[in-house]
């Protein structure tokens, strides 16, 4: 797919943006689609400002699915919004259409375009530097879940098939193992067994959803802080942005993989596993965060698991990054040799803490956990 600049032009003629573009200019720190903050001058008044995204066609092989979910979802939250007598227009990203009514469009060349109005007097910030940070970050989280409680989520397409599904990750552990294309797994036999004997693990939570025992719901999949656009006077969250891989899954999913990168002080690629437990006040300032926004609409086995999704989040990453190194390092970039297999033991060792503190997260987790839940 060619350059996304040689596209620019094409695109913004497919959207009516109520005055002439001034400018268009690369914009953000992500890594995965093309951004760009899109200026427009509408006459005396003051510029107005929208992003545009060619969506990637690497990571999204089906754009309009990508899209119909987040258009289901945005319409959702901003109707949900309004009735608690809130902004919409700020507090949640609003998918602008195309000319023809579309949710994106298809340049020539085949790449997906879409428009949201830039969110004015945000700021984005790449990691919680502080515990009060990450407790914003549990709030903001925990309220997405609460205000999507009631949307369908069995309507969303599942446009990363098996994305959490961890017993998938571990057949493909397996399959990696037994193929060697690396000549590796001589060398990993520790990590090898550390997996193997966590097998059950793997089957736990997709199991007991599979029994109905857990409930479907719609899922964030990406709940880092740098997805939370926050007041630039205040501080405070105000919206849940880059929805790409909204699905269907388990609350659980979204509140593990939270705790997995951002209660652990430690570099996901750290060398020196000294450095690498997970830190139980962030844990507790993520739950308390998180309960206080959503524990009443979660149910008492959801609540129950919490521990444990941290521990199965941190796991399957590992599980992936060794699997990756296994193979031949073909998914993950890496930047120096044996990156993959740092990664994976940087998680297994997060896993292995969070084992040995498991009673203490229950402890913590039964502290904030709703009254007869």
């Amino acid at each position: 797919m060619g350059r996304a600049e040689d596209y620019i032009e094409e695109a913004l003629a497919a959207y009516e943006l109520g005055a002439p573009v001034v400018g268009a200019v690369r914009f953000g720190e992500g890594h995965i689609n093309d951004t760009f903050c899109v200026h427009t001058q509408p006459g005396e008044d003051p510029c107005r400002r929208f992003i545009l995204q060619r969506i990637s066609s690497a990571a999204f092989h089906h754009p309009d699915q990508v899209m119909e979910n987040i258009a289901g979802v945005t319409a959702f939250l901003g109707k949900a919004i309004a009735a608690a007598g809130g902004d919409p227009s700020r507090e949640t990203m609003t998918v602008v259409p195309t000319r023809d009514g579309k949710s994106f469009y298809s340049d020539s060349e085949g790449g997906a375009w879409r428009v949201y109005p830039f969110i004015e007097g945000t700021v984005c910030l790449q990691a919680a530097e502080t515990p009060e940070l990450f407790a914003a970050s549990a709030r903001t989280f925990g309220r997405f879940q609460r205000m999507l409680k009631d949307y369908p989520a069995d309507t969303l397409y599942e446009t990363i098939p098996h994305f959490h599904d961890t017993a998938d990750r571990y057949k493909n552990f397996e399959k990696a193992v037994a193929e060697n294309a690396s000549g590796r797994a001589a060398d990993v036999e520790p990590e090898i067994a550390f997996v193997r004997a966590r097998e059950a693990d793997t089957h736990r939570l997709v199991d007991l959803l599979a029994a109905g025992e857990l409930p479907l719901r719609v899922t964030h999949n990406d709940t880092k802080l740098n997805n939370v656009m926050l007041d630039d006077v205040t501080g405070r969250p105000v919206a849940v942005i880059d929805l790409d891989t909204v699905m269907p899954g388990l609350s659980l999913y979204d509140f593990g993989d939270s705790i997995r990168f951002g209660a652990n002080p430690a570099a996901e690629d750290e060398q020196d596993l000294s450095k690498v437990y997970c830190d139980l006040n962030l844990f507790e300032e993520y739950t308390k965060g998180f309960l206080e926004e959503c524990g009443d609409m979660l149910t008492a086995r959801e609540i129950e698991l919490l521990p444990f999704a941290a521990k199965i989040m941190t796991f399957e990453c590992g599980i992936r990054f060794l699997t990756d190194h296994i193979a031949g390092d073909t998914y993950f970039k890496i930047h120096r040799e044996g990156h993959n297999l740092d990664r994976c033991r940087t998680q297994f060792k997060l896993v292995a803490d969070m084992e040995a503190k498991m009673e203490q997260m229950k402890a913590i987790v039964a502290k904030y956990a709703p009254a007869g839940k």
